[in-house]
């Protein structure tokens, strides 16, 4: 212990507040990647379904989607918070905060994670796809016992690559007040010249990355075994 308040002296001392930033982290993770994952899963697979050559090609409708995902994924997500400050406020009631960041979060996450979805489904072999067809299936059972099915290696792969995305956009909005380990590492360790709570918030966020890719890697094994 002595050791300890040597090395890290003021983490000792707000150890409470450490553990409370680590768990609005998850927290903000959690909650963006259940959303954000589920309607990023949903626009994924209307953007296979619509795409020119789709099951139910419509340029119209892919156009639309397609820009909308592309233009998601070009605003800098410290202006994305800014732009939906307001919209933030009439739904969660606050713009700042750890559930004024959910927003923001969600919808950064979203085309963001529709896009990999999209590149997920579009490695299924088609000949797969086209023996369904002459099976009968109807493109409802095509996207889930196909597209879905064969593609969980992949939407695994895509999953983690958007929880780390994800865990540094967290960090991100502590910048701006968001609460979690990127508010605590910025309002006491580099504004106050606290470096080892700056050291031990990143120590911890790397140790919940390191963890959700190991999930993930054993997932994939899994699945594709």
């Amino acid at each position: 212990m002595a050791f300890l308040k040597t090395i890290m002296p003021n983490v000792l001392a707000i150890q409470d507040q450490m553990l409370k930033a680590t768990l609005e982290t998850l927290y903000m993770t959690i909650v963006t990647c259940v959303i954000g994952f589920a309607i990023g899963i949903l626009i994924g697979v209307l953007l296979v379904l619509y795409m020119p050559g789709g099951l139910k090609e419509n340029r119209a409708v892919y156009s639309i989607l397609d820009k909308i995902v592309n233009i998601g994924r070009s605003i800098p997500f410290v202006i994305l918070i800014a732009l939906l400050g307001g919209f933030t406020r009439l739904i969660v009631g606050t713009s700042i905060g750890t559930t004024g960041s959910l927003v923001p979060l969600i919808v950064g996450t979203i085309p963001f994670y529709a896009r990999q979805v999209q590149n997920a489904l579009l490695e299924i072999d088609e000949g797969i796809i086209e023996a369904a067809q002459a099976m009968g299936c109807s493109i409802r059972d095509i996207v889930i016992r196909v597209y879905l099915k064969e593609a969980i290696p992949g939407l695994i792969r895509t999953s983690a690559l958007t929880v780390i995305n994800v865990i540094s956009l967290t960090a991100m909005a502590g910048v701006v007040g968001g609460g979690g380990l990127g508010n605590l590492a910025i309002t006491r360790g580099y504004q106050r010249y606290q470096n080892d709570i700056t050291i031990v918030a990143t120590l911890i966020i790397l140790i919940i990355v390191f963890i959700s890719q190991a999930i993930a890697d054993r997932l994939v094994k899994h699945y594709e075994h």
